[in-house]
């Protein structure tokens, strides 16, 4: 059996969500556990407008869960140490006589971080594959959801300092990821980008995560996050990236058309340097989840950029900066599970 991992503009059966469960992404008092609720929440209703939602939910918050998500979410119970579904569930694929399969990547917190905790969520993707009823692929790669974009046609892009960092896959050089890639997700081509945004190589952040960065909207092109304005480090870190992309081909040897994705204007929040950006996107049936970040200008712009590159569907904006506040985006925390045949 060979899989394949279909593009995110693929028909959908579902999207997966995680609740936020006690530790950083609730924070420390009642408005900020229900500022995180409201936003996921928030994300989940906007993808029930094209598509059902399973919301994976600790025994500790099943009451609360409740109170925020309305009853069109079906909800699985799983105890949980965070709500980053793309990155602690699998990543589904298709196998070529059309079944659904789904890669369990091992997962440890990001890299074995000293501030994460990933003994429940380590169990997630098997969790989440079993209630799929999907052909589980078990992989001792370490990697997150959130660490590679795939164009359904045999690319992927991926970053050095994910696959490659050391907390993860201390042993492990190119040759042996893409070995795996292959096997998983049927990838015959690696773009390998040097590294992440500013934000995320920081001490709280994934360390690179290629989905802050870039998405494929359709083969042969790639959707690139702009920081325009030289006052940001990311000015220089996103022009590094696109000189490479501009310079890279796809498994089919097409060289890439770039699409340029601007930075909203803020440029910090109490932590420093913001790592804003509208690559973070989910794409559903018919539409997309867009985020936004109270700028009517640059979020205006950026869903009339996403509304061109992904023709036919509708573009709906959520607020946003409550997730990047915790660490992720829109995309971060849903996976899309595609229709098998």
């Amino acid at each position: 059996m060979s899989w394949r991992m279909p593009a995110e503009t693929a028909p959908q059966d579902r999207v997966w969500m995680a609740f936020p469960v006690a530790g950083y992404t609730l924070g420390d008092g009642p408005e900020s556990a229900d500022e995180a609720r409201r936003s996921w929440a928030a994300v989940a209703h906007a993808v029930l407008e094209f598509e059902p939602v399973t919301m994976v939910v600790d025994p500790s918050e099943r009451a609360l869960a409740g109170r925020y998500l309305s009853s069109e979410v079906e909800i699985i119970e799983a105890p949980l140490d965070d709500a980053w579904m793309r990155d602690i569930g699998p990543s589904f694929v298709l196998g070529d006589d059309g079944r659904l399969g789904a890669v369990d990547w091992t997962f440890n917190g990001w890299g074995a971080q000293d501030w994460a905790t990933w003994d429940n969520d380590a169990g997630i993707g098997r969790r989440v594959t079993t209630a799929a009823g999907a052909t589980a692929i078990s992989s001792v790669l370490v990697n997150e959801g959130g660490g590679i974009h795939v164009d359904g046609e045999g690319t992927v892009l991926a970053t050095l300092s994910v696959q490659l960092d050391p907390g993860r896959n201390p042993y492990a050089d190119r040759a042996r990821v893409e070995a795996e890639f292959a096997r998983t997700i049927g990838a015959t081509r690696v773009v390998w980008l040097p590294r992440g945004l500013t934000r995320d190589q920081e001490r709280y952040g994934t360390r690179g995560h290629v989905d802050m960065v870039a998405a494929i909207p359709s083969p042969g092109t790639v959707l690139v996050h702009a920081q325009n304005d030289p006052a940001h480090p990311d000015y220089a870190v996103t022009r590094e990236l696109r000189a490479l992309l501009a310079a890279s081909t796809d498994a089919a040897g097409r060289a890439f058309t770039l699409v340029d994705l601007p930075a909203p204007a803020a440029l910090t929040d109490g932590d420093g340097f913001v790592d804003y950006n509208y690559v973070n996107h989910l794409v559903v049936n018919g539409g997309v989840i867009a985020c936004s970040f109270g700028e009517e200008t640059a979020d205006r712009a950026a869903r009339e950029i996403l509304a061109s590159v992904y023709p036919g569907r509708t573009v709906v904006s959520v607020e946003a900066r409550p997730l990047f506040a915790r660490g992720g985006g829109i995309h971060c925390i849903t996976q899309q599970q595609p229709s098998a045949r």
